[in-house]
């Protein structure tokens, strides 16, 4: 019996001993964590990156992460925001709206304080009112459907890129500059191309010396469009204006130069993208697009861009500036608001100036970044190069 009540005494040692090697081991362990930069989960600050990050649009989303982790990166170094390490969970959409709400939803469960993303518009519009409900606030770089914001449905959503209205315009004054006069307008029916072709449409019409012959959609990922392009060449247009992305342009205008028909070609910042070159190969040459203005003197830029090249070992792609900026602006907002509290973050973006690469920008009541817009730019010899 004496044997037994010793072995039991002996036994509840030990596990007492256990217990408190654990207990110690885990403050070791968060203790190691603090020192390797990697703080406990109650110290974390969630910057979430949704957006194209593999498929045909990968090349526009994958700069975004790289953005992300660039500003993450040197404001831990830093000691942070408000004492708290940045942590960026990116989450793929393809940039297709059925998928945008899935990774909309994970944000959501896995607790992200703020969101640098979507890419697309069809996708930004899908996956908004899943943030807005559980008040979350969403950066777009590139999500430029003019409604996003200028309805008031998503007091959440802010972007850095201007709106396709502005673009829209800034197109169809190059097309007359140009001297054009019949335009053909084609879109890929989705909410980016068919918005902006909408708005070319509009005023395009209410310019008394250009008329528009063709007004045409086409569904995005066919194999050939010649279809489209011979009621191009039927309508009598001097010029063709795209609404929508790179993989449905290359192929439009590369259809257009085999059959002969040269007439100017003029797209969106959704097809001023190296990869549209690279498709369209000798087709792409003299092609006109519109996208961010270059702010390539700007000394944030110029540091951004050098640390992308530093860490990455290639120029960043396109909306890469626009990322960093929204990942600087967000997480400034967050610094300046001195919590994650939705109201006080907004109210930040809202009043505060923040210094990015695309310039120092606040936003409007719209969530539209003050100060930034588009210019022109146009194939030339296998570059995009700004029309001045």
């Amino acid at each position: 019996m004496r044997t037994k009540l010793h072995l039991i005494v002996l036994c509840l040692a030990m596990v007492a001993m256990l217990a408190a090697c654990g207990s110690e081991e885990k403050k070791a362990d968060e203790k190691a964590d603090v020192q390797t930069g990697e703080v406990a989960p109650a110290g974390k600050l969630v910057l979430g990156v949704a957006g194209a990050h593999s498929g045909d649009l990968a090349s526009y989303g994958l700069p975004s992460v790289n953005a992300a982790r660039l500003v993450a990166a040197k404001l831990n170094a830093a000691g942070g925001v408000n004492g708290m390490q940045v942590e960026v969970v990116a989450q793929d959409d393809q940039c297709k709206p059925e998928l945008a709400t899935n990774v909309a939803t994970k944000m959501v469960s896995d607790k992200v304080s703020i969101v640098l993303g979507h890419i697309c518009s069809g996708a930004t519009k899908a996956a908004l009112p899943i943030y807005l409900e559980s008040r979350i606030v969403v950066m777009s770089p590139s999500a430029t459907n003019p409604p996003l914001t200028q309805s008031g449905e998503y007091p959440n959503f802010f972007r850095t890129i201007a709106p396709d209205d502005a673009q829209a315009a800034l197109e169809v004054s190059f097309a007359k500059s140009l001297g054009l006069k019949k335009l053909a307008v084609i879109h890929d029916k989705g909410d980016y191309g068919m918005g902006f072709a909408n708005f070319c449409k509009q005023f395009i019409e209410a310019d008394d010396e250009m008329e528009v012959v063709l007004y045409e959609g086409v569904t995005p990922g066919a194999v050939d469009y010649s279809a489209v392009i011979q009621k191009i060449r039927s309508s009598g247009a001097d010029g063709v204006i795209f609404g929508g992305y790179h993989p449905e342009a290359s192929k439009i205008v590369s259809g257009m130069r085999k059959r002969d028909l040269a007439i100017p070609f003029l797209s969106d910042d959704g097809v001023k993208d190296d990869t549209f070159i690279r498709v369209a190969g000798e087709f792409a040459e003299g092609v006109y697009a519109t996208g961010p203005m270059d702010f390539s003197t700007n000394a944030i830029f110029q540091e951004a861009v050098a640390a992308h090249k530093a860490e990455f070992g290639s120029d960043p792609g396109p909306f890469f500036p626009e990322a960093y900026s929204a990942a600087l602006a967000l997480l400034t907002a967050v610094q300046n608001a001195g919590s994650t509290d939705y109201d006080k973050v907004i109210e930040a973006l809202r009043t505060q100036y923040v210094d990015t690469p695309v310039g120092s920008i606040k936003f409007d009541a719209k969530g539209d970044a003050e100060g930034v817009g588009f210019a022109v730019y146009q194939v030339q010899d296998g570059k995009y190069v700004e029309i001045k």
